[in-house]
């Protein structure tokens, strides 16, 4: 049974939720601030963490803050519905998602169920006498490693969020060609893009900056205008 952190100081609804997702078959652990969640979440193994922003002591973006320095579990921001500079804060620290509140726990599960699937290491199809771990996915100083979800670049390995780990290996898989950004959504994100988000840019961002330049100063990810992303095979 996979287990979900649930942060929100709203008791009732955060009890209500609760009771929704054990139905659909997850444990659940309640906090109901900030400062306990971020306590939760580092002392105890959790699949996933749905964290609201709004809350006592310390809010969703100081939480996210505190989690990131111990654990690159996957996180889902609850913000409020048009609240983008929350949204990009939130992505920008490392948030995997976010879904806009109010929202049906309905949603809330479908956006758990995406990111858990793609968190998951699945051995790829590989011979008998292959140990799947040994798959690898390499462009130039990139080296990714599937069944491991782990990626290094000239041999140090990086420190990736979940959703940064599927962005990065979808666009080694098609290493030289384009990637449009609702195949990278429904690929990373196990959603459409919708107008206006710009979750996919700010996830592209960060992993830029964790990759570093190419000995031409150039980025290994080039951005396509009006269409989506490159990994550079050189």
């Amino acid at each position: 049974m996979q287990t979900v952190l649930l942060i929100d100081d709203d008791v009732e609804l955060a009890g209500l939720l609760k009771e929704y997702l054990e139905t659909e078959g997850f444990d659940v652990l309640l906090a109901h601030d900030g400062e306990a969640g971020a306590e939760s979440a580092c002392r105890q193994t959790v699949d996933i963490v749905v964290l609201d922003v709004m809350m006592p002591k310390l809010n969703g973006i100081e939480t996210l803050k505190v989690i990131r320095q111990h654990s690159n579990v996957p996180v889902i921001m609850l913000t409020a519905k048009g609240d983008n500079t929350d949204r990009i804060i939130g992505l920008e620290l490392g948030a995997d998602d976010y879904v806009p509140k109010p929202s049906s726990p309905r949603e809330i599960v479908a956006r758990i169920r995406a990111i858990l699937r793609r968190v998951k290491p699945v051995a790829e199809s590989v011979a008998d006498d292959a140990d799947p771990a040994d798959v690898q996915i390499i462009v130039g100083a990139l080296n990714v490693r599937p069944a491991l979800r782990q990626a290094s670049w000239n041999g140090q390995v990086l420190s990736l969020t979940s959703t940064e780990f599927n962005l990065l290996e979808v666009l080694a898989r098609n290493a030289g060609k384009v990637v449009t950004k609702q195949e990278l959504s429904q690929s990373a994100l196990g959603r459409p893009l919708v107008r206006f988000d710009r979750s996919i840019d700010v996830h592209l961002s960060s992993i830029r900056h964790k990759l570093g330049l190419l000995p031409d100063g150039r980025h290994c990810i080039q951005t396509v205008f009006r269409t989506g992303y490159q990994l550079l095979k050189n």
